[in-house]
């Protein structure tokens, strides 16, 4: 039985030394906004997607005004549901429901979970809302928005495929920023005609503090090498440790549980074989030390976690039992 070390043991916060956060997000982004917001004329729903893990990391990078969104019916999709934890999944809904959410619906778009709710709801939404600066033509116009690489274009495929039983019409990134062909207007229903566009994920550049930056990042919103591949590492051990989650253990074969992320990579890296040969000045000449490769275990810990392969896991669980746990030190 894996030996786990007493609560008191884990560290109480995550101590996040001023990080310059603002060069966490490619410039492409804002270009798209712009043109993605001249385009909201056109559209009769917008469906927002997400991140399961990060379900109220939303609001303050919202690619859209609030403003914007409260005039088009929205549905709010949260991807990845097979990565979450979602054991609070009503609290998830009631919390949202507080912020104004009343439309959401959990997918796993790779497996087409749940996507077949989404049409039908669209049109739902759509009959009961006033059309906006639209003529009599019966067609509908859906926008699909959210930060990158939460699976918008894995949710048009999943559409299209449930909906004409056609192959793939978007092309599925797993890098933030790879759908950056802006409004190329994908069918998805026929009775209803209704179509999707494709969007890219904007990331408005204003993060309301570091956490958020690096639970989006965990996610794969922001690109690794930005943020600091060991950072990341580190904030993910912290929050497996809080949230009692213990996967890594038994799938890295520790002994037992840690909070010292060092020792974590040291193990992860042997266990690999992630080693390299350093040259180190002595005295009496050069000598090859072995030292243990702690960006690629880093590496190899962050990609373990996003494949769900550490267990289901919900980062805004401080956030849903309301308490902060990370702190920003100058």
């Amino acid at each position: 039985k894996t030996m786990m070390p007493r609560a008191a043991a884990w560290r109480e916060n995550f101590l996040l030394r001023g990080r310059d956060v603002a060069r966490w997000f490619p410039g492409h982004m804002a270009k798209g906004l712009k043109k993605m917001k001249s385009s909201l004329k056109l559209v009769d729903c917008i469906i927002e997607v997400h991140d399961a893990r990060i379900s109220f990391h939303r609001a303050g990078e919202a690619p859209l005004p609030e403003e914007t969104l409260g005039l088009k019916p929205h549905l709010l999709v949260l991807n990845k549901m097979d990565l979450a934890d979602l054991t609070e999944q009503q609290k998830i809904m009631q919390r949202l429901e507080g912020e104004g959410l009343k439309n959401v619906i959990f997918t796993n778009c790779l497996k087409d979970e749940n996507v077949k709710q989404i049409i039908p709801m669209v049109t739902e939404l759509m009959g009961s809302s006033p059309r906006y600066h639209r003529g009599e033509n019966l067609e509908y116009c859906i926008m699909v928005i959210g930060v990158p690489n939460v699976g918008k274009s894995s949710l048009i495929n999943s559409l299209r495929r449930q909906h004409l039983r056609k192959g793939k019409a978007a092309r599925v990134g797993g890098e933030p920023g790879i759908t950056r062909a802006v409004m190329s207007r994908i069918q998805v229903s026929e009775r209803p005609l209704m179509f999707l566009l494709d969007t890219p994920g904007v990331l408005a550049p204003r993060i309301e503090s570091v956490e958020t930056g690096l639970k989006l990042a965990l996610c794969g919103t922001v690109l690794d090498h930005l943020v600091g591949e060991e950072t990341m590492a580190d904030y993910l051990l912290f929050t497996l440790n809080r949230h009692q989650r213990f996967g890594y253990v038994q799938h890295y074969g520790l002994g037992s549980a840690c909070d010292n992320i060092e020792r974590v990579l040291k193990s992860v890296a042997v266990k690999l074989g992630k080693t390299q040969k350093v040259k180190v000045l002595t005295g009496t000449g050069d000598v090859n030390v072995i030292q243990p490769d702690y960006p690629a275990a880093a590496r190899d810990f962050l990609h373990t976690f996003r494949r769900g392969l550490l267990g289901p896991v919900m980062l805004d669980l401080d956030i849903l039992r309301g308490h902060p746990t990370a702190e920003t030190v100058p």
